[in-house]
């Protein structure tokens, strides 16, 4: 009886060892790049590339108003 539940016991602890190692595993990286800045003006860029959804990202700082960042543009690509 003693070996029989030893038996169970080890394939439950088994199981579960399959079980954790096959879990998904999350990939943590950001969710944009910084390719490149470029100042002119008082007026800053900046560009990113999201790897997701393939598109570029342009930001815009003007001098004046450095508390506002203005990320409108995008570009997708090919």
């Amino acid at each position: 009886m003693l070996k029989i539940a030893a038996f169970v016991l080890a394939a439950a602890f088994a199981g579960y060892g399959l079980h954790a190692v096959a879990q998904h595993r999350i990939d943590l990286r950001p969710a944009v790049t910084p390719v490149g800045t470029s100042s002119s003006g008082g007026i800053s860029f900046a560009w990113f590339y999201d790897a997701t959804n393939r598109a570029v990202y342009v930001c815009r700082v003007a001098q004046a108003n450095s508390e506002s960042v203005d990320c409108k543009g995008e570009a997708t690509l090919p």
